[in-house]
């Protein structure tokens, strides 16, 4: 296993130092499932909750979180993302929501973090929206799916349902 790089010489934390390094584009997608009833999911793809649109606030939510990575996670950059997308699909046959986020930047260090936080904080939202019509949503495992750039290489998770 390789040297945590968070960890200096004496064992403590700390934040990596980036900027010997060059820049390149540097993209990140992760996903995650938020699985419930097959009426909850109904409500939301027909509009019909009560609360609004759950997948437009789920996204603004999501493209928001990824922003704001680093006041969350210790030890993170605050990096000035080019793009953030975040798409949700009904599955209505397993009677779940697909959340897909896509990160983007041309910088020193990756968007790893920034993807996973917005798939998190998106199915974070349906929940919070939908949690008064049903208590046991469950958000199931959320993923890098995929990073490209930097020193490290490319990363590509095998193949998923």
């Amino acid at each position: 296993m390789s040297q945590l790089t968070h960890i200096n010489a004496a064992g403590e934390a700390h934040m990596v130092d980036v900027s010997a390094k060059t820049e390149s584009v540097r993209e990140a997608r992760a996903e995650a499932f938020v699985l419930m009833h097959a009426d909850t999911l109904q409500m939301i793809i027909d509009g019909s909750h009560h609360k609004g649109d759950v997948f437009a606030t789920a996204r603004i939510a999501g493209i928001q979180a990824a922003k704001r990575t680093w006041e969350l996670i210790p030890l993170c950059h605050p990096l000035l993302l080019s793009k953030v997308e975040v798409t949700l699909t009904a599955d209505v046959a397993r009677q779940r929501v697909r959340i897909e986020s896509l990160c983007r930047l041309t910088g020193k260090t990756g968007v790893e973090m920034e993807a996973l936080t917005a798939a998190s904080v998106a199915a974070l939202t349906i929940y919070d929206m939908c949690k008064a019509v049903q208590k046991d949503i469950s958000i199931e495992h959320c993923r890098l799916l995929s990073k490209s750039g930097g020193k490290s290489g490319n990363f590509r998770a095998a193949d998923h349902d």
